[in-house]
């Protein structure tokens, strides 16, 4: 392919970026990886090697935590956000925070282009690509999932797994456990597999942050808190 410049790709070590970072190479693209860490549990030494070794040619690995806290989750519970009065909205707090520093990183590098590994259909792409345009209009997203050359290439998970398998790509999901997880500070959340179907239950081994609820104690626990300052 013709080179086509530097992008800087918002980077996870899953399945979906892990491979986006090799299908932009093949583009043309010199890929810069960016890796957020916003308190999620994650070997970020291997990630960054990962990256490496995958081709990216610099890797920014940076702790925005603290940001993350305090300026996009306290006032998301002071406003007591919450989506149908449930869902605490980690993954939607988070993508601003992340696509802020994918911006900064970007003109450090002078890269005219950013990328994402959000789908077409959900609401990840928009979260990212408005904070970008709001804070540099001239930049220009590579949203691979709406580029009808990668998802056609790319129907499902399967192929995508081909492919990781193809080029050596080590990812941490199998045919068996295709769901991808969000984690942060703030919560955990999963998609695709068969949690595409709101019918289906959560499947034995999913949970992570919390016990499932059948195999939990009859006991309870008091927990309790105090706030300083409101």
């Amino acid at each position: 392919a013709q080179p086509k410049g530097t992008v800087v790709l918002a980077y996870s070590g899953g399945l979906d970026t892990s491979c986006i970072l090799v299908w932009l190479k093949e583009q043309g693209y010199d890929v810069v990886a960016y890796l957020a860490n916003i308190g999620q549990k994650e070997d970020f030494e291997a990630a960054r090697k990962k990256a490496l070794a995958l081709g990216a040619k610099k890797v920014y690995i940076e702790d925005i935590s603290r940001e993350f806290v305090e300026e996009f989750i306290w006032p998301a519970v002071q406003a007591n956000a919450l989506y149908e009065d449930r869902y605490l909205l980690g993954t939607a707090l988070a993508r601003p925070c992340i696509a802020r520093k994918l911006v900064e990183i970007a003109q450090r590098e002078g890269a005219q282009y950013v990328a994402h590994g959000a789908t077409g259909k959900g609401n990840d792409q928009v979260r990212f690509e408005l904070t970008c345009y709001a804070l540099c209009p001239k930049i220009k997203v590579v949203a691979p999932w709406r580029l009808p050359e990668f998802y056609q290439r790319f129907p499902g998970r399967r192929e995508l797994m081909d492919y990781a398998k193809k080029h050596g790509i080590p990812v941490p999901v199998t045919p068996q456990t295709p769901w991808s997880m969000d984690e942060n500070l703030m919560h955990i959340s999963y998609e695709a597999g068969i949690l595409e179907n709101p019918k289906n239950q959560a499947p034995p081994g999913l949970y992570t942050k919390t016990r499932d609820p059948a195999t939990s104690p009859d006991t309870p626990d008091v927990l309790e808190i105090e706030f300083e300052r409101g």
